[in-house]
């Protein structure tokens, strides 16, 4: 049920519509058109946003909105070649990219030698694994730093920092872009995160897992 909610959540939000793409579920849910990029050896064992380390043999992919986890097929526009992908990573940070690939996912569509493509992409739903229990009863926080009426400029910002994150939200009938750094399990950690830079706006904050 709550992978089928999920769905519906994600549908209504993008303004989605059910793939007849031949050969693959009629769950699959179309997403968006646009320009991929990919990323590869510079960041070979960082932290991603979820916190995983980054192994850019495994076929994961940064996307700005989607929740960790969230599986994604990827076609190349050109060629026809897809390739699945986990969303662990925030990015691409450029205005005209939607989705920042693996190199292990960019060979499987084609796209090294270009550096980007034209592609689509299709939700699949969420790794079971990624949700577990015990992360359900515990509380996350954040420490929000900066909230922008301009997406662009709020990519910016968060791109000033390793884990900077942005999220969506709706304020008086207006879209922001709100930016946060990392996801900490107490209030105490994020606290440590704030004080670690210079800032007089940012805050800690709870959020959902």
């Amino acid at each position: 049920m709550k992978s089928r909610a999920l769905l519906i959540s994600l549908a209504l939000t993008f303004g989605c519509k059910v793939s007849q793409n031949p050969g693959y579920s009629k769950s699959e849910v179309f997403l968006e058109d646009g320009v991929a990029s990919w990323y590869g050896p510079g960041f070979h064992g960082k932290t991603t946003a979820n916190g995983e380390k980054f192994d850019t043999n495994k076929p994961t992919a940064a996307h700005r909105t989607l929740p960790f986890g969230t599986m994604i097929r990827v076609a190349n526009s050109t060629n026809g070649k897809s390739v699945v992908v986990r969303i662990n990573d925030r990015g691409p940070y450029s205005k005209n990219r939607i989705i920042d690939l693996s190199q292990a996912a960019a060979k499987e569509i084609d796209m090294i030698e270009q550096g980007t493509a034209m592609v689509s992409l299709y939700l699949l739903g969420q790794e079971k694994e990624e949700i577990k229990v015990d992360d359900l009863k515990k509380p996350s926080f954040t420490v929000q730093i900066g909230s922008f009426s301009d997406q662009g400029e709020a990519f910016q910002k968060a791109s000033e920092f390793e884990d900077g994150w942005i999220k969506k939200a709706k304020v008086k009938g207006k879209f922001v872009y709100r930016v946060y750094l990392g996801k900490f399990t107490s209030a105490e950690a994020a606290r440590k995160r704030k004080n670690s830079f210079s800032t007089s706006t940012g805050f800690v904050k709870q959020i959902e897992n």
